[in-house]
């Protein structure tokens, strides 16, 4: 297997950071606090959902978009919040997203009412749309090419494969001892650290020449924000109903319609070259796959400790102990052999094993314990992860040229994003399809045998399960709710399966930072 080696970048320019940076163990770990509170912020905020509720009353259709409101501002915002950092400075706009980041955190915390709630929640997902992909670009920048780049994308990548278990954890800890506006308050001393420290001790990278594409800003935007919003209407509701075949549809023309613009523009917001080496493109279709399958793992899992194993918040986010700090160990690892081994034998690695977890999964039971039926998968699963999300990491910005580091990043977390979304959606549709399937088979069979129990579809949750106290009915019913849960990661498993496929296939075996002998994949200009 040959490896294909890049060519170091360029010195960066004068007063731009680069290889001669001062204070590169203070750049990484002001930068990476800043991923981990945005990678963290979707778990953390889930597990203070009831509470939030309870609070500011809340109905049920009411409090999805405590979640949503984050989550579409995010997702339809990064690529223009990445093309910012490359035209205006990505340590300026990499401030400007830690700030209003931070202060709309303030804000939801102190809020009093559910509008005012949702509305900070959309401005958090405008400064992480700005703060995420800055943050990785700024890495790509700061960092030389080599073992620095490495070991700093090791720590990247650890902390955001082990982010939403992080979250599980520190949510279910501060909702229980300090209550849920805690969730959000956590976020205001951090940010604030990061913007007094990041002045001194990370460097700008200076504005580029060009324009803001402001046609390409508007349809990504409305595109990206429509599919979001298309795949989370469909989780919630149906594929077929017309709002979620509306927004799909619209987003979808939107998006068409902004590569059509990007083609001709002069200073497009995602200059379509990005995509000319086939290891790049494949790459971002890797990231689709696996954020299909992980956010889906941790979504399920997390379920089934709560509803099946009967685990509290707490609980949930201490078994996911074990396999985050699996992640961290072997994603430094990964970091420190990948210049020689290469990325493609770690990506087809860790899709493998992760697939191998995953379908390990699907044999859970309602007699499954955490010790016999979930470690093995969990640890099994973080082992690939941290394989999978290194050479990810560099192989999406390695190659770019400086002034499109910003994008590169953006379309990076826009995969996760659309892929950990689309992967909620699908799977989420088809595990409620199977249990309320199963629900319904089992409310037949009492009825037919002379009871009448209110038939608990759709509502597959563990107030399901105070619905009945016929500890029958009651393992019934779980059985259903494992029947939905076990198919979802079976899916998920297949999907890393094709990631397999793809990175085996599809990439050349990249070295990064190796000493270069010359150049496959010519460095963008």
């Amino acid at each position: 297997m040959t490896k294909t080696e890049f060519r170091p970048e360029p010195p960066a320019t004068a007063g731009g950071p680069g290889p001669a940076h001062r204070h590169l163990g203070l750049a990484l770990l002001v930068i990476c606090a800043t991923q981990l509170m945005v990678v963290l912020d979707a778990s953390i905020v889930n597990i203070a959902l009831p509470s939030i509720q309870r609070s500011l009353h809340f109905s049920s259709a009411g409090l999805i978009w405590v979640v949503n409101g984050y989550t579409l501002a995010f997702g339809g915002l990064l690529l223009f919040g990445g093309r910012t950092g490359d035209l205006f400075g990505r340590r300026r706009m990499f401030l400007v997203g830690v700030g209003v980041f931070t202060t709309a955190s303030l804000a939801g915390g102190l809020a009093t009412t559910q509008a005012w709630l949702v509305t900070a929640r959309v401005a958090q997902g405008v400064g992480g749309a700005i703060a995420a992909p800055t943050a990785l670009a700024l890495i790509a920048e700061t960092f030389p090419e080599g073992r620095p780049r490495n070991r700093a994308m090791g720590v990247y990548a650890a902390l955001s494969g082990a982010g939403a278990a992080i979250g599980v954890l520190l949510g279910g800890a501060l909702t229980s001892g300090l209550g849920w506006r805690w969730v959000l308050f956590v976020n205001v001393p951090i940010g604030l650290a990061v913007l007094v420290a990041s002045p001194f001790i990370v460097a700008e990278t200076g504005a580029r020449r060009g324009r803001l594409d402001l046609p390409g800003a508007t349809t990504s935007t409305l595109g990206m924000t429509a599919l979001v919003y298309g795949l989370i209407h469909a989780a919630t509701s149906s594929w077929s109903d017309p709002l979620t075949v509306a927004a799909l549809a619209a987003g979808s023309a939107l998006l068409l319609a902004f590569v059509g613009l990007e083609a001709r523009s002069r200073n497009p917001l995602m200059p379509l070259q990005i995509f000319r080496s086939r290891n790049r493109s494949v790459t971002y279709a890797i990231i689709l796959a696996v954020g299909t399958a992980i956010f889906s793992m941790f979504y399920f899992g997390t379920l089934f400790m709560q509803d099946v194993l009967g685990y509290r918040p707490l609980e949930a986010g201490i078994a996911y102990l074990p396999p985050s700090l699996v992640i961290v160990v072997v994603a430094g690892v990964t970091s420190r052999l990948i210049a020689s081994a290469g990325t493609k034998v770690f990506l087809a690695a860790g899709c493998a094993l992760a697939a191998a977890g995953l379908f390990w999964f699907s044999s859970v039971h309602t007699g499954s314990t955490y010790v016999n039926g979930l470690l093995g998968p969990l640890l099994l699963t973080a082992t690939g992860m941290g394989f999978v999300f290194v050479p990810l990491t560099l192989s999406a910005v390695s190659g770019v040229s400086g002034d499109e580091q910003g994008i590169a990043s953006a379309l990076l977390n826009a995969g996760q994003q659309v892929g950990g979304t689309l992967g909620l959606a699908v799977l989420g549709s088809i595990a409620v399809e199977i249990t309320n399937h199963r629900l319904a088979d089992v409310v037949r069979s009492v009825r037919r045998a002379g009871g009448s129990p209110s038939h608990p579809v759709v509502a597959a949750t563990s107030s399901s399960h105070a619905a009945t106290t016929s500890p029958a009915m009651h393992h019934a019913m779980a059985s259903a709710l494992v029947s939905g849960y076990t198919t979802a990661f079976a899916i998920g498993g297949a999907v890393l399966v094709f990631a397999f496929i793809l990175s085996v296939l599809g990439l050349e075996n990249l070295a990064p930072g190796a000493p270069a002998a010359g150049d496959a994949e010519p460095v963008l200009p």
